[in-house]
């Protein structure tokens, strides 16, 4: 047993350059989003400090001076930070409340489905709203939202009912962005949840059955809880950017009237930084983003640890 032991601690460790040259196209695969991370990711940090700058574009952000968290407390102060932080969180939790469930209702009646063309069918009509742009969805949505000639008012005054103005309209505008992202990104979120469900053991099925479950039995005491950890995964993933509302579906649908309702940080950012050239603020901002995911998702994975044995990390 010793000399076992003794053996193992003896022996050669494996050569990490033999390794990537005998594997080196698997390796390869790994530069282009190494260089996209380092550039975009890593190496944007060191133009984070601008920040904590009063930045200007002619000094340059090692020569503009410091001036400490001024720039969040501006932010913070803001007369809209109150109005766009429930705004943002609105949208964002709503979005993972619905989303979320939809998808896995999908992808679980996708995988019982038996009629092969019904199904693909279905996945595809399903997926294929991801791959359009917000600018074609808008264009969509005009078409069967639109007060004079769309489609849903059409149909509302022929039950004698008024056309109502559904993308600026405070009280229906919510409804519209989280009805539509749902639409469009339900089917792309359901791939991760049908890949799940092909790696369940088909013999806890086949025993189900024998012992008289039904389908519904199957799916809530099987299914579920097989795909639990892959659901906790894209959930405590989704809490992340729980600041991260949807810039494009916002940019595109938002308007002057709905601004109390539809203004969330991303766009005011986007007028501050892009539009006014306030980009220390925007930075300032877009760092306190990055904190508050972090910590969302710290909290959020311990205490799903703790309550439901299966996290992130």
């Amino acid at each position: 047993m010793i000399a076992q032991e003794t053996t193992a601690l003896k022996a050669p460790k494996k050569n990490l350059w033999k390794d990537v040259k005998r594997h080196y196209s698997v390796y390869a695969l790994l530069v282009i989003p190494a260089v996209y991370y380092a550039v975009l990711k890593y190496g944007a940090i060191v133009n984070g400090q601008i920040a904590f700058k009063s930045f200007l574009p002619a000094d340059g952000i090692w020569g503009s001076s410091w001036i400490g968290f001024r720039n969040f407390v501006d932010f913070f102060q803001s007369f809209y930070f109150g109005e766009l932080l429930r705004n943002t969180i609105f949208y964002s939790l709503l979005k993972l409340v619905i989303s979320v469930p939809l998808s896995i209702i999908l992808a679980v009646t996708l995988y019982e489905c038996t009629h092969d063309i019904l199904r693909r069918v279905v996945q595809t009509l399903a997926y294929l709203p991801h791959f359009l742009s917000w600018v074609i969805m808008y264009g969509i949505l005009l078409v069967l939202l639109a007060p004079g000639d769309g489609m849903v008012n059409d149909i509302v005054k022929f039950f004698g009912g008024d056309p109502v103005d559904f993308l600026t309209n405070t009280h229906t505008f919510p409804a519209i962005v989280i009805i539509s992202d749902a639409w469009k990104e339900m089917g792309w979120a359901a791939i991760i949840f049908i890949a799940a469900l092909m790696g369940i053991d088909p013999s806890l099925f086949e025993a189900a059955m024998v012992e008289g479950a039904s389908a519904v039995q199957r799916v809530w005491y099987i299914t579920i809880p097989s795909i639990k950890p892959v659901i906790v995964t894209v959930v405590l993933l989704k809490l992340g950017t729980v600041l991260d509302a949807g810039f494009n579906q916002m940019f595109m649908l938002y308007s002057v009237p709905v601004y109390s309702v539809a203004d969330i940080i991303d766009t005011w950012v986007y007028r501050q930084g892009l539009l006014q050239f306030k980009f220390a603020l925007a930075t300032a901002v877009g760092i306190f983003k990055g904190v508050i995911g972090m910590l969302l998702v710290m909290a959020s994975n311990a205490v799903t640890k703790k309550l439901a044995d299966s996290s992130l990390l």
